[in-house]
């Protein structure tokens, strides 16, 4: 790990304290979605559109209502009409209107899985029972998965009200285009007409899913007095609140949400989908509702990461630096406008300095379901293409593909794709890192290759807030309102104690809901750490101002004559100089002298930076079958502090082998009549242990000077380099470029077998 050369030492900041989590989590005592149950909780299920795409012309329930122990049923209909509202909730914004209607349907289903009616009842089998007595009649539309098809001249249109945004003048007839976005300037043609050396090509994937284990679930309980509790799994219980709200035009304040253990989200639990309508069955039927999806529900109804169609132009001089690049890309937004072409077309070159750019970027919507945020979302794909365009460059110009990136690679002042100027970004160190790494000069054995591939992620800030506290006996509790699904309670419970200069173990890091804690936007977009972060020290930093406060009142001095040393107040004053005071102490006085001891940090938190990764990847492709083996894999990243290691390297892996799988097996696979063909585990193909040799996570640490503790933030980056570095290695091992996602064997085979 590369020591910060800016900052001071630290006691807490960069050690690898037990989680806090961990004993729960691996003795099965945590409370996930799943496992809660609510005193005369109701079980409820959700009827799913068997069409891609149609019309509902009727909704009959009578016959579920009268089934035994059936003590609800709700449609669309029950859901309150809407004005288009755009919440800019979880990653991205969403019109609520769509929101509302990805819920339960009103006039028509967009894709196979959408769900139609709900019921409630004494068990999960009558439950199910009573979706078979539901009869819905359905007038078949035609429909269209494919991002070309679906801007075709006579293709089916989704929604008469949306005009392509971003196109100025505003269309006069509705499309399939949801969304245009562009960046770039100078002469991109010129420059590449003039290049040494350009390549050209186009690079396509498939939507995937983001792969967390827990499904969506949830409890709802909505009072006959109006208020209202519900109890989930998600990234942000504050958007849950407002979006259930929103959809049932009720007062935020009248739903009191609390946030369970998270079983992995990766930014698909970032939406609800279940929340509202457990709300309309609670309140119709008087009692507790629970709604579970089960694994395929998950696949059919939730939004994955969008695939993508992306062109690309590179242009270089004969000596490798880059002069002009030409990106243009389709993204599916599934059947509602989504939000990752802007974070695709930011996050497409700005790694590097080119004179000349153009970036476009195309949301195109399908009949399939709403794509959702995935781990950097949106830069991934585009990322793919652009980090093979380069290798295919480095080809062409004879130049190690290493070296081809450090001679272009983006540094502090550089302008990025906006034309913003980066700020103290780590880039160049990556690169530095990867190539003094004992992989990068390893020998490579028969029908083995490796690559490389760099990328980023513009990471954020936003909104937290945080109440740190000190009990009668001085240990400490901080509580967030960001839930933890990438050890955020650990570090905070770390800054906090590096702040108060005391034992980590006397501090208790919590998830409040959201009657007990201020807004928090979801943890979501590597923001966590940083913005939550800034918040806790805030707070912390209040709390030991007000220790000192306190003891010196308690000495009869003033606020100057004392200070803060070593987790205790220190008198600075003649007679009692010297004298010390713990915060046990003060805390416990805290009531004859002022009061509780706790502050409250409630920000927006702004000086983000983002985190650069570069991956190294050996491959060892059997030219019999086209089989891909990950033989070795080395991600670096400059993560700004790790606060703490282990979770960074977790991160890391973790994202890393998201990529790997995404590279080599994952894609949602559609039939012909519309349907999804491997809506399950099973089918729907992702990396397991046994796939992937020990990811090696090397930390750079490039301090963020906006953040009191360096943070930048890291569970983002880990998933953009590893496609193309797959792919980068895949050429080199077997001489073949694979453009289209996934590499697998028969894709791979044929690729080497090109006379069948």
């Amino acid at each position: 790990m590369n020591a910060p050369s800016t900052m001071k030492p630290f006691r807490h900041v960069g050690t690898r304290p037990v989680r806090p989590d961990g004993v729960d989590k691996v003795t099965g005592k945590a409370l996930y979605s799943t496992d809660f149950k609510a005193p005369g909780m109701l079980w409820g299920a959700i009827l799913r559109s068997p069409h891609p795409h149609a019309r509902i012309l009727s909704i009959d329930t009578k016959k579920a209502e009268a089934l035994a122990g059936v003590k609800a049923v709700a449609t669309g209909r029950d859901l309150p009409t809407l004005e288009s509202l755009v919440m800019h909730v979880g990653e991205g914004a969403s019109d609520i209107v769509d929101v509302s209607h990805n819920c339960l349907a009103l006039d028509k289903v967009l894709y196979e899985g959408h769900a139609v009616a709900a019921v409630a009842a004494a068990s999960p089998e009558i439950a199910r029972e009573a979706l078979g007595l539901i009869t819905v009649e359905y007038e078949e539309l035609a429909f269209v998965l494919g991002l070309e098809e679906a801007l075709a001249e006579g293709a089916p249109v989704l929604h008469d009200t949306v005009f392509t945004k971003g196109v100025d003048p505003k269309p006069d007839r509705p499309s399939n285009a949801a969304m245009r976005v562009e960046m770039g300037g100078g002469d991109v043609e010129g420059a590449l007409a003039s290049a040494a050396a350009t390549v050209t090509g186009r690079y396509t994937l498939e939507p995937v899913h983001q792969g967390y284990i827990e499904p969506h679930a949830c409890v709802a309980s909505w009072n006959g007095d109006g208020q209202a509790q519900i109890w989930t799994s998600s990234q942000g219980h504050f958007a849950v609140r407002a979006l259930t709200a929103s959809v049932l035009a009720i007062p935020q304040a009248d739903i009191r949400v609390t946030p369970l253990e998270i079983g992995g989200g990766f930014g698909g639990k970032t939406t609800v989908y279940l929340e509202p309508v457990a709300m309309v069955l609670s309140k119709k039927s008087g009692r507790p509702v629970r709604l579970a999806m089960t694994r395929e529900e998950v696949f059919r109804a939730t939004g994955p990461a969008p695939g993508a169609v992306i062109d690309v132009r590179l242009g270089a001089a004969a000596d490798g630096t880059l002069v002009a690049a030409d990106v243009e890309f389709l993204y599916h937004s599934g059947a509602y406008t989504a939000n990752d072409a802007g974070a695709g077309v930011s996050s497409a070159i700005g790694h590097y300095r080119i004179p000349n750019s153009r970036v476009v970027g195309i949301e195109v919507l399908c009949n399939r379901p709403a794509a959702k945020a995935y781990r950097a979302p949106g830069a991934p794909q585009v990322n793919f293409a652009v980090e093979s365009a380069m290798d295919e460059l480095a080809g062409k110009l004879g130049i190690d593909p290493l070296e081809l990136r450090l001679k272009n690679a983006a540094i502090e002042g550089d302008p990025q794709t906006t034309g913003l100027p980066w700020g103290r970004i780590g880039y160049v160190e990556c690169l530095e890192a990867a190539k003094a790494h004992p992989h990068w000069s390893a020998p490579l054995g028969p029908n083995q290759g490796r690559g490389i591939a760099g990328g980023y992620w513009g990471n954020y800030g936003g909104p937290s807030t945080v109440n740190v506290s000190v009990a009668e006996d001085g240990t400490v509790t901080v509580a967030t309102g960001s839930p933890d699904i990438g050890g955020s309670r650990a570090s905070m419970a770390i800054m906090a104690a590096e702040v108060l200069d005391i034992p980590y173990e006397q501090v208790r890091a919590v998830v409040a809901d959201t009657a007990s804690i201020g807004v928090s936007m979801v943890t979501g977009g590597s923001r966590t750490t940083f913005a939550t972060g800034m918040a806790t020290v805030q707070a912390a930093e209040e709390v030991k101002r007000l220790l000192c406060e306190r003891a010196a009142r308690m000495w009869g001095v003033i606020s100057d004559q004392v200070e803060w040393r070593s987790g205790e107040v220190i008198c600075l004053d003649g007679e009692k100089q010297g004298q010390a005071m713990s915060a046990a102490a003060i805390a416990g006085r805290s009531f004859h002298s002022g009061g509780p001891i706790a502050a409250v940090a409630a920000l927006s938190a702004k000086g983000w930076l983002p985190g650069f990764g570069v991956h190294i990847c050996d491959t060892e492709v059997d030219p019999e079958t086209g089989h891909v083996k990950i033989v070795r894999y080395t991600a670096v990243q400059d993560v700004g502090i790790a606060i703490h290691p282990d979770y960074v390297e977790g991160q890391i892996q973790g994202g890393a082998a998201q990529g790997i799988g995404w590279a080599l097996n994952e894609a949602y696979i559609y039939g012909k009549d519309g349907k999804l063909d491997n809506a399950g585990f099973l089918d729907y193909r992702m990396p397991v242990a046994s796939d992937l040799p020990m990811i090696e996570a090397v930390i750079v640490e490039v301090p963020n000077p906006s953040h009191p503790y360096g943070v930048k933030g890291v569970g983002e980056v880990p998933i953009v380099p590893p496609l193309a570095a797959v792919a980068n290695a895949i050429h080199a091992a077997a001489g073949v470029r694979l453009k289209d996602l996934p590499m697998a064997p028969d894709r791979v085979y044929a690729a080497l077998h090109p006379e069948g």
